[in-house]
């Protein structure tokens, strides 16, 4: 298994989680590492981005509550997830690949791994 994301679950609007991407060593030593998310109906959209040398890039509806780390000893990525909203109610998965900087993406991406499901209600 090249990437597994864990860590989802439910919680109230305004509460927080950790999500947790364990990579391979091919797939973690991509230029970035990315989160993204599908919500019912809709695409897959890239939220938060984090580069090897820990540069962090984050989709504007996540800026500020968001915030994408990696520990290299583990070969794996982190979101933590803060002042969730109900339309952060996703499947979560993580990625990685070619950084793309000026348009803000992720290229050649690996196969995608089993997401975990964040949902956000009251």
């Amino acid at each position: 298994v090249q990437l597994q994301a864990s860590g989802g679950g439910l919680v109230q609007p305004g509460g927080s989680l950790r999500l947790s991407c364990a990579a391979s060593g091919s797939v973690f030593s991509a230029d970035a590492m990315g989160w993204y998310r599908q919500a019912p109906g809709k695409q897959r959209d890239l939220v938060a981005i984090i580069t090897r040398d820990s540069s962090t890039a984050y989709a504007d509806s996540v800026k500020g509550r968001f915030a994408i780390s990696r520990d290299n000893a583990k070969n794996t990525v982190y979101l933590q997830m803060n002042r969730l909203k109900p339309e952060d109610t996703a499947v979560y998965y993580c990625n990685g690949g070619r950084y793309l900087k000026q348009i803000g993406a992720i290229a050649d991406l690996a196969s995608w791994g089993q997401g975990t499901q964040v949902t956000v209600s009251s």
